[in-house]
């Protein structure tokens, strides 16, 4: 199997190395200095076990910053932040054939998510996710299927990745047309050393995992705090949990639960400690916000159900203005 990564990142660079291990065709499109690093040394991973030099694992890969150059693939795994794949989604299309699937690997809502659906919302496009439609466009949402990323690792310089806890992914296709793809992509996952699950509902899956962010993310890029200090705070800690409950109500009229209460996950945040958000740490490094498909996605669906959002809407209106006065 050929598959090309987009977004050797933090994540990304993990899936390369897997893919490569299970004996897949892997390429990167890159670009900046990830592309020098790549073609100069290759992809490095640090912390693999059995890796060499002290735990650190050579990946030799193709890598290009054009996709034509690299071609039509079986596969591409997006790993991007949400936020930039509308602006650059036309650049990989010409790694999309007929045939071709999409691995969405990154956090928030996907732009394929309502496409065969149902109901009201069926087929429906985001502003927040995908303005005009650019994404969907350019990556057919049919040819889709979802990936929920449960680890962390970090870029500790270009091309150069480093492993966090957790090995956890889940898997699934959303139509029963992509099932055997997706389950190929699972075992070559399992194969390059993931523990992966596969999903029979993979939506409800990434619903769950997005209602898990959509709080404490905006929250601590808006205080500058840690989780633990957001909850210890009688007003913030309800602050969450109302954000919580609006997005339930919205998951209620489209069927999708996350499996417990908001008191329930605000219990399990607790239990991490006094960790830094993604989107805190983005804030705090300069890089741009995953709003929209982290929190804006709510109201927007808000609107278009008839489930008011007014927590969602003032935090929403509070992190533009962070971002902003940033510069981001």
């Amino acid at each position: 199997m050929r598959a090309a990564i987009v977004g050797i990142g933090a994540i990304g660079g993990l899936f390369a190395a897997g893919l490569a291990r299970a004996g897949w065709d892997v390429s990167a499109l890159a670009r900046g200095a990830t592309l020098d690093a790549l073609r100069g040394r290759g992809l490095r991973i640090v912390g693999e076990s059995g890796g060499e030099s002290g735990g650190e694992t050579a990946v030799a890969l193709r890598a290009s910053d054009d996709a034509h150059a690299l071609g039509e693939q079986d596969y591409v795994v997006v790993a991007l932040k949400a936020h930039v794949l509308p602006a650059l989604a036309s650049r990989i299309a010409p790694l999309v054939g007929p045939r071709t699937i999409i691995v969405a690997a990154m956090n928030g809502l996907p732009w394929w998510f309502f496409d065969g659906f149902g109901g009201p919302l069926d087929g429906a496009a985001l502003d927040a996710v995908d303005p005009g439609g650019v994404t969907a466009a350019a990556l057919p949402p049919a040819r889709a299927i979802g990936c929920v990323v449960h680890l962390s690792s970090a870029t500790r310089e270009p091309g150069v990745v480093v492993r966090g806890r957790g090995n956890r992914l889940i898997v699934g296709a959303p139509r029963a047309a992509l099932r055997e793809p997706g389950e190929r992509v699972a075992d070559a996952l399992a194969a390059g050393g993931f523990d992966v699950e596969r999903s029979a509902d993979i939506r409800t899956d990434i619903w769950a995992k997005l209602w898990g962010n959509m709080n404490m993310n905006p929250l601590s890029a808006l205080t500058g705090s840690a989780a633990d200090r957001l909850l210890d705070d009688p007003h913030t800690n309800a602050l969450a949990l109302r954000m919580m409950e609006e997005a339930d109500a919205i998951g209620a009229r489209l069927g999708l639960s996350a499996g417990m209460s908001g008191a329930e996950r605000i219990a399990v945040t607790r239990q991490l400690g006094a960790f830094r958000t993604s989107m805190l740490q983005d804030l705090e490094a300069g890089r741009a916000l995953e709003i929209g498909p982290i929190l804006g996605v709510f109201p927007e669906l808000g609107r278009r159900l008839g489930v008011p959002t007014p927590y969602c809407d003032a935090v929403l209106g509070l992190l533009r203005q962070r971002a902003f006065n940033a510069g981001l």
